[in-house]
């Protein structure tokens, strides 16, 4: 029998900077931190933060410049495409905007990874793809083209299409975006009972404060590419950080400003006037 990791990811040292020269612009900093075993772990932090970076490394989409990923105790940095299509079968992702396929029904948008990474016959795909369904309370909606579904219907057929191969884990990027309350309840729901139910690792990206806190084993914040803050949510809600402080208190002033310009404006004013 084979011992689970308790960590299904582990990220060490992870930094990224884009840009050339003069230009070049840090985005994550020596980034580290541990992803446990059927738990969920969002990161939170503002626009410009990081948050989404890491999301792309860990989804392979971007090569840090250095540091290291394990998932499931491989390290995927620097993998091959074979490699790294192996770990992408361990994990599904929802998407933001859902990323249906506008010209596919319902079946055919969650049907679609079955049938790109499995040899099953159409009435096994069939069957499976109702049972996904069943699991995001829209088994009877097969038919429906995504223009035919509201906001939070497409969310989860989304999610609904990111558990078909049964993933150890589930990426999360902004779930709850565009949604009305009672829908994010509903998303928020079903995170956790896959969690909890199923053993599921989930990550999950977001700048919503009131879900976070209340689905997440451990929270993650970051500021300008470092993690300022890390804990359970009790842990980030009491925190002495002014800068967690401001963001999870959604207030205007303190130490994050609300301008992003590193020059004086004075000084930027009087150049352009020279010039």
């Amino acid at each position: 029998m084979t011992e689970s990791v308790p960590c299904m990811i582990q990220v060490r040292d992870l930094s990224k900077s884009f840009g050339e020269g003069d230009k070049r612009m840090t985005v994550l900093d020596r980034f580290n931190a541990d992803f446990e075993t059927g738990k969920i772990t969002s990161i939170l932090g503002g626009s410009g933060s990081g948050k989404s970076t890491v999301l792309k490394h860990l989804i392979g989409a971007y090569r840090p410049d250095s540091g290291e990923i394990r998932i499931d105790g491989e390290n995927v940095v620097g993998l091959d495409e074979e490699g790294a299509n192996r770990v992408r079968k361990k994990f599904g992702i929802m998407f933001q905007s859902g990323a249906l396929f506008n010209s596919l029904n319902v079946e055919d948008n969650v049907a679609l990874p079955l049938r790109e990474h499995t040899r099953l016959n159409e009435s096994t795909i069939r069957i499976m793809v109702k049972m996904k369904l069943e699991m995001v309370g829209l088994r009877g909606a097969e038919h429906l083209k995504p223009a035919q579904l509201s906001g939070g219907m497409i969310k989860r057929i989304a999610l609904a299409r990111a558990i078909a191969l049964d993933p150890k884990i589930v990426f999360y990027d902004e779930p709850s975006a565009g949604l009305d309350p009672i829908s994010i309840g509903v998303i928020d729901k079903l995170i956790m009972d896959l969690s909890r139910k199923m053993r599921i690792t989930s990550v999950v990206v977001t700048h919503e404060i009131p879900s976070a806190m209340r689905i997440s084993d451990k929270i993650i914040m970051l500021y300008k590419g470092q993690i300022i803050a890390s804990g359970s949510p009790d842990e980030i809600r009491h925190s002495d950080d002014p800068r967690v402080q401001q963001f999870i208190n959604g207030s205007p002033d303190g130490p994050i400003p609300f301008s992003k310009s590193q020059k004086d404006y004075a000084e930027e004013l009087k150049e352009m006037s020279v010039e």
